[in-house]
């Protein structure tokens, strides 16, 4: 086994052809007496290597066709030797497997280290143990199999085995799976809110793709125009989590925790609390909510914590000079902000730290100039699939654009005719 694993994972542009393992010292034969030796079978993956899309798409099926010698009689137990990336590697989510052999009922297969009849005392791979039967001159695995798990991704050769009762190897042949993106899960995919002249609230639910990353807009529901102002306490994504506050024209602002139901994604509001008419700007920040006053004092209202009866703790200043900037807002853990001349500026988070309520960022970094051509920047979560938070920007002739992962990226248009919103969060 060590030989057949050594080259762990394949980069999925290889053409080189699966090696099979080193030939084992020759297995005893159920029922022979010592010394007697007989012929290892083979095993066949049919259709050669599988693709196993990676996301919430449905599982995909491999079939495997054993050919054991004659003289194997008794119980017989099979494993699939793949590398994978285990508990070292920070991963504890290994693909689903569920098993058929000789076209029975499909049954769940477990992911171990080792196991008695199946030990990888290498330490170099998983053994994906499958339903044990009786021994036969030809026996059919039927093996199917998904992951939601990004980490997975990669071309993953190794070996089938067949064991005796013994523990003899009988039979083995090589595997390939070959995992790769799919369809991002629901919590992996983000959602944008716009909300129209009418003061409707529309949801567009991303796809995972670059090349239409939206779905068809939703409708979440009338009388948001009552607010002035929307901002994300942190991302929405398709399967209903994400939350939000808003504040109305009586300066009161009023919170939307995510329902965890895509097609009402919102619980009722419920009133953070009066006086929030003296900002000027309000956005999301890494440790809190920040807003920025008439004066240009930027104010930091760190997160009151799970548990707490208040949504913030006592505000606390940042500092001053913040009217400078006609544009504040936030793309990942970091606070963007565009000065007059439409150049945009980056605020890093500082890590958690004595007094980081205080002082949360870090000292500003130039991301670069043009930015005034936009009326709206937000962050978002991932987009178009498989990265980290994005941010979205609205030209004034409403063309959508994507910065993918960071607002230094080279810009991308996702959409068009995104004026006809008044906000977008």
């Amino acid at each position: 086994m060590a030989t057949a694993l050594a080259s762990g994972i394949v980069p999925a542009t290889a053409t080189a052809a699966v090696a099979a393992p080193s030939p084992a010292p020759a297995p005893i034969a159920a029922g022979a007496g010592a010394g007697a030796a007989a012929e290892t079978g083979t095993a066949v993956q049919e259709g050669g290597p599988l693709v196993v899309p990676v996301g919430e798409d449905a599982p995909v099926t491999t079939r495997f066709t054993v050919t054991l010698p004659a003289s194997v009689t008794g119980r017989v137990t099979a494993g699939l030797l793949l590398p994978m990336p285990g508990p070292s590697a920070g991963n504890d989510n290994l693909p689903l497997a569920d098993c058929s052999v000789n076209g029975g009922p499909y049954e769940r297969c477990g992911w171990q280290y080792e196991s008695a009849e199946q030990p990888d005392s290498h330490n170099d791979g998983y053994t994906l143990s499958l339903t044990p039967t009786r021994a036969a001159r030809t026996l059919t695995y039927d093996v199917r199999i998904g992951s939601d798990n990004h980490a997975v991704l990669g071309r993953r050769a190794g070996v089938l085995e067949m064991k005796d009762e013994g523990g003899n190897v009988v039979a083995t042949g090589p595997v390939v799976l070959h995992f790769v993106r799919g369809t991002p899960t629901a919590w992996q995919r983000t959602t944008v809110h716009a909300r129209d002249k009418k003061g409707v609230l529309w949801q567009y639910e991303g796809t995972g793709r670059a090349d239409r990353p939206f779905k068809t807009p939703t409708r979440v529901g009338g009388g948001w125009g009552a607010y002035t102002a929307l901002t994300k306490l942190d991302s929405t994504t398709a399967n209903g989590w994400g939350n939000l506050v808003a504040r109305d024209k009586a300066g009161v602002l009023w919170y939307y925790e995510g329902s965890g139901n895509p097609a009402a994604p919102f619980k009722p509001r419920v009133r953070v609390g009066g006086g929030w008419n003296a900002y000027t700007a309000i956005s999301a920040g890494k440790h809190g909510l920040i807003a920025r006053d008439r004066d240009g004092v930027l104010w930091n209202h760190p997160d009151a914590g799970y548990g707490s009866t208040k949504l913030f703790k006592p505000r606390v200043r940042v500092g001053g000079g913040w009217n400078a900037y006609n544009l504040i807002s936030t793309i990942g853990d970091r606070v963007v902000a565009r000065d007059k001349k439409g150049v945009l500026w980056s605020y890093e988070p500082r890590k958690h730290a004595p007094g980081v309520e205080r002082a949360p960022y870090k000292p500003r970094v130039r991301v670069g100039g043009g930015w005034k051509a936009y009326d709206v920047v937000r962050g978002t979560g991932d987009v178009d699939g498989w990265s980290r938070s994005d941010g979205i920007a609205r030209d004034r002739g409403g063309r959508l654009w994507l910065y993918k992962d960071s607002p230094n990226a080279a810009r991308v248009q996702i959409g068009w005719g995104w004026n006809i919103y008044n906000a977008i969060v």
